[in-house]
């Protein structure tokens, strides 16, 4: 099989790439990036030194997707190419995100239908509003805050949230794009019988990614406990009690290789992906963590004002993709801040450049 992974030397792209590779005997992977976000660079040698082959191309750019440009004929197309911070388009334009979560993906479905090629792409669960996410019932407890079990809404339960959740009303720019990539692949999937599956993940944490508070917030924590750097909890009391779950990059590798290789299987459909009830951590009880792993205390400051795009709780429901596919996480919260410390031991000046630099 030959597979084109856009978005290829980013967290998500680069490490499915390599386990594609690796796990799959006679697959010819090929890693497309524009290398915009710092950090990205870093996984060039990791991508040659197993095999995926590089080609520097962007994917606005619609001769960076033709044949020419990539001198082979993907039988699959893994989109994993993104702006990918939720604050995009706050503080300036539009444009950037616009261009690459949308405009991008479009020229992304285009190629793939030109190629005959099956489609999975990874969304997001900013994809939900954010006002409805932030509306549920919740109870307040001593290091987090917890989703109550009787919602009496769609798609919300205290195992989380799945695909049947509303999707009437805002959700940044970030989510808005993804949504609307959606629902293109939907079109192309209806009008050229086009293999297509979305996977709207929840937050991916582990090695290998360039975090920041705004995406990548568990690297982040780990590293700013590393580098012994200030950190804050924004708003919802200033206490840090928000709540995320939290997917081991590895685990998601296994998913999207099991959903490349049995896309007959699961066409057409829609997963919400992540860590769910078996691995989900507030920002409270993941300072406490990762000061038990590095052995630093780092001061932690509190401000009341929620930042623009927040949300209190978000835990996935796996529940579809676990029965479509017999996935599920293997790895819990601990597991994955753990393995984001060995890789900063491991990797100390570079990650301190690409992080903090």
């Amino acid at each position: 099989m030959n597979v084109l992974v856009t978005g290829g030397a980013g967290f998500a792209g680069s490490n499915i790439a390599i386990h594609l590779k690796l796990k799959n005997q006679g697959f010819n992977v090929v890693s497309l990036d524009n290398l915009k976000r710092r950090g990205s660079e870093l996984n060039l040698t990791r991508l040659k030194r197993c095999g995926v082959r590089f080609i520097h191309g962007d994917i606005r750019n619609r001769e960076d997707l033709s044949f020419e440009g990539l001198s082979f004929k993907p039988d699959a197309v893994v989109e994993c190419s993104a702006e990918p911070s939720v604050l995009a388009g706050y503080n300036g334009g539009a444009e950037y995100v616009i261009n690459t979560n949308l405009a991008g993906t479009i020229n992304c479905l285009e190629a793939a239908r030109r190629w005959g090629a099956s489609f999975l792409f990874l969304s997001t669960s900013r994809v939900y509003p954010i006002d409805k996410l932030n509306a549920l019932k919740f109870t307040e407890r001593e290091t987090r805050f917890e989703l109550d079990g009787d919602q009496g809404v769609a798609g919300a339960s205290g195992n989380g949230i799945s695909s049947d959740f509303t999707l009437r009303g805002p959700r940044s720019l970030y989510g808005a794009t993804k949504l609307c990539s959606e629902h293109m692949m939907e079109e192309y999937r209806a009008m050229y019988g086009m293999k297509c599956v979305v996977d709207r993940c929840g937050v991916i944490a582990g090695p290998w990614q360039m975090g920041r508070v705004d995406q990548g917030v568990f690297v982040h924590w780990v590293g700013s406990h590393y580098f012994n750097r200030e950190l804050r909890y924004f708003g919802y009391g200033g206490t840090g009690k928000q709540v995320r779950d939290l997917l081991h990059i590895d685990d998601l590798c296994a998913l999207a290789d099991w959903q490349v290789r049995h896309m007959d299987a699961i066409d057409g459909e829609v997963f919400n992906v992540g860590g769910g009830r078996a691995a989900n951590l507030s920002l409270c009880e993941t300072t406490g963590l990762c000061s038990d792993i590095t052995g630093n205390r780092v001061r932690v400051t509190g401000e009341q004002q929620e930042r623009a795009a927040d949300v209190r709780v978000y835990i996935t429901d796996t529940a579809h993709v676990r029965r479509a596919t017999g996935w599920a996480p293997r790895r819990g919260a601990a597991d994955v801040l753990n393995d984001i410390f060995r890789w900063i031991r491991s990797n100390e000046r570079e990650v301190k450049a690409a992080l903090f630099g």
